[in-house]
């Protein structure tokens, strides 16, 4: 597989080492700074300062797509290359915008694009055995029964405000994982918004009914912690931030046997991610995951709620309040009913000031014999009807235009037991 790079990071470095290894061909790296610390893994790596060199399907199978050095001219590239209709597997998050991640979900719905955010975490079978743990609680037939809570603890060397948001949009996709997508935010935190993301705490409360608790902590390291507690007992899984592979430890009642630990290369876990979705696109191959229960990648839609879910925080946080989270589906005809429902209102609003402006006028033209003002002064109400008549009109446009095509396999955000609408935070 022949593969481009437009900017580099941590996260995709890890891919290009692995790529390498595996034979995958770096063609092209774009937009890449001279002294990156990942610079190294590119030598002998054709450079180009612009993303202009990596549109044409030509040059490569996909594209990946760094966040260090993240700038206008980068997004303005990523845009072109959805655009284009590329393979595009990109760090996560790109950017802490909703706005900006649902316009590209929309863009990729028009040119069919795939873009995959670098989640491996979720594709960890101790992750799938903790999913399919809280199934079986929920449904009343789990060994150590109900769940009641779920705590993430997330140790972090860098505890600022871009750090810990940065994270959040990344462990918020594995609490959609395991209870499915919140229905209510809350935090907790100093009252001070400068020290709060030290020690910040996130409430999440899903349609599973299983409250999830995530937290930050200091640590010499950046881990994380996952302790389901059930009534009998509870599973608890350590995820280093190194090669070392997790380890998942089982207490109470119930089988106990000792689970040996599992690595996994979140470089080549992704790559073969990318592998497959350029097979399925070219029609080279169906997918190997053949597991029903399995926990399947994450989509540029769950990438999208994370980030959205993540910029709810310092506002429930400035709030000192709870946000609850309503489900919307973002598509082109949801801007599209979004919009009319504003003009609308301001329609209303805008006849009312006409009605007063055409009384006063015309009160004024009859009192000073001023016919011509008369005449202005009675024309609001033809005024009024041809923008409502045009207004109407325009509500026909969906059915002659049609509706916004379905998202592809695996772009709808999953929930345990089956597929959930896209919830947004409630004004």
């Amino acid at each position: 597989m022949k593969i481009g790079l437009l900017g580099i990071d941590a996260a995709i470095a890890q891919v290009v080492a692995a790529a390498r290894r595996l034979g995958d061909e770096i063609v092209l790296a774009c937009d890449v700074a001279d002294d990156s610390p990942h610079a190294r893994l590119l030598d002998g790596v054709p450079a180009d300062p612009s993303w202009e060199a990596i549109v044409d399907p030509r040059v490569c199978d996909a594209v990946l797509v760094g966040a260090d050095g993240w700038n206008d001219v980068r997004a303005e590239g990523v845009r072109k290359l959805v655009q284009a209709g590329r393979t595009l597997l990109v760090s996560h998050p790109l950017e802490l915008s909703m706005l900006w991640a649902y316009e590209i979900d929309m863009i990729r719905k028009d040119s069919g694009a795939r873009v995959i955010p670098f989640l491996p975490e979720r594709l960890h079978p101790f992750i799938g055995r903790l999913r399919r743990e809280l199934a079986a609680g929920i449904a009343g037939v789990g060994t150590r029964g109900q769940v009641e809570t779920i705590a993430m603890e997330r140790r972090m060397r860098d505890r600022s405000r871009d750090a810990v948001l940065r994270q959040l949009a990344r462990d918020a996709d594995l609490v959609r994982v395991l209870v499915g997508d919140p229905e209510r935010l809350s935090t907790l935190g100093s009252g001070n918004p400068e020290t709060a993301w030290g020690t910040l705490a996130v409430g999440f409360t899903g349609p599973a009914q299983v409250p999830v608790r995530w937290q930050v902590v200091r640590g010499d390291t950046d881990s994380l912690r996952i302790v389901l507690s059930a009534a009998r007992g509870g599973f608890t899984v350590e995820r280093p931030d190194d090669a070392a592979a997790w380890t998942l430890a089982l207490s109470g009642a119930g089988p106990t046997a000792d689970i040996p630990p599992t690595a996994m290369d979140d470089g080549e876990t992704m790559l073969g991610v990318l592998r497959e979705a350029c097979a399925n696109l070219s029609g080279r191959g169906e997918s190997g995951r053949s597991d029903d229960d399995a926990v399947p990648p994450a989509s540029w839609a769950d990438a999208a709620r994370a980030i959205e879910l993540a910029e709810t925080v310092p506002r429930s946080l400035a709030k000192g309040r709870a946000i609850d989270l309503h489900k919307e589906e973002f598509s082109e005809l949801g801007t599209f009913k979004g919009t009319m429902a504003s003009l609308g209102c301001a329609i209303v609003l805008g006849a009312l000031l006409l009605l007063m402006l055409a009384t006063l006028v015309g009160g004024v033209a009859k009192e000073a014999r001023w016919g011509f003002g008369e005449w202005i002064a009675g024309l609001w109400p033809i005024v009024v009807l041809s923008v409502l008549g045009i207004f109407l009109t325009l509500q026909l446009l969906p059915l002659l235009i049609g509706g916004d095509a379905g998202s592809g396999p695996g772009d709808a955000p999953e929930k345990p037991g089956g597929n959930a609408d896209r919830p947004g935070p409630r004004a």
